[in-house]
């Protein structure tokens, strides 16, 4: 069995916050432990595979963090972006990462980027990010159909569809990026390093923000699921028809 029952849900959002980040590389430990783990994209992805379920939802990936080229901190859902089938739907990469050379990593790990309705990748919180894309999409059809002929091809690595956060509810982006620079330099004075930068950044950002960043993220969360639903509907409609439709006769 794969998800939460409703006891098992109402336990997460009360205690959610103790459980421990699980990416791939966790999930063994984790398991073994007989412990409770809160699982990134890479983890998700990896369960998501594993029982055929070809999309999901979430908020935003983990990227190449600013200063990674010194750092070498890259999250592991990219490397898992790269060798695992599986469509992410989100609102691009969190805005506190090194958008730019996200993209890069990604083009090298061979992972199609799509922009839902736009032609620039979204930075999280706000609906621009000054990177373009290579792909843009324009309706739920239009996704099913990438996804679906990934799958079929066989090409063994993921897709990221962004999808930006809805223009009424973006957060102004130098205010962002004002709180994201003054939370970066906490976070170096403080020596937080490793997997406790994001949530300590974002949280930080929450409160600098006066809480603008918090209504996005909600915002485009539930925007997300609804693309995502439609998506989903519109693969099952094209597979249904793949599979309905005649065989040509070869003679």
């Amino acid at each position: 069995m794969l998800g939460l029952n409703s006891e098992q849900l109402k336990n997460l959002a009360i205690s959610g916050s103790q459980f421990q980040k699980t990416a791939r590389r966790d999930i063994a430990q984790v398991v073994a432990s007989g412990s409770n783990g809160a699982t990134t994209v890479s983890a998700t992805m990896f369960f998501a595979h594993k029982v055929g379920i070809p999309i999901f939802v979430t908020g935003g990936i983990g990227g190449v963090h600013r200063y990674g080229e010194k750092t070498m901190d890259i999250s592991s859902d990219l490397t898992e972006l790269g060798k695992t089938p599986v469509a992410v739907i989100s609102a691009g990469v969190k805005s506190i990462l090194d958008i730019a050379r996200t993209l890069e990593h990604l083009e090298t790990q061979g992972v199609t980027v799509a922009a839902y309705r736009t032609n620039e990748f979204p930075a999280f919180f706000t609906e621009t990010s000054g990177c373009k894309v290579p792909c843009r999409v324009d309706s739920p059809e239009e996704c099913a159909k990438i996804i679906y002929a990934n799958q079929n091809m066989h090409l063994g690595s993921g897709i990221l569809i962004a999808v930006p956060v809805p223009k009424q509810h973006a957060a102004s982006g130098k205010v962002i990026e004002s709180a994201i620079q003054q939370s970066l330099k906490e976070a170096d004075d403080k020596r937080i390093i490793g997997n406790a930068i994001t949530p300590f950044i974002l949280d930080r950002v929450k409160v600098l923000t006066g809480g603008s960043s918090l209504e996005a993220n909600i915002a485009l969360v539930k925007n997300n699921a609804l693309t995502g639903a439609k998506i989903a509907v519109a693969l099952s409609d094209l597979r249904k028809r793949v599979t309905n439709r005649p065989v040509r006769s070869a003679l």
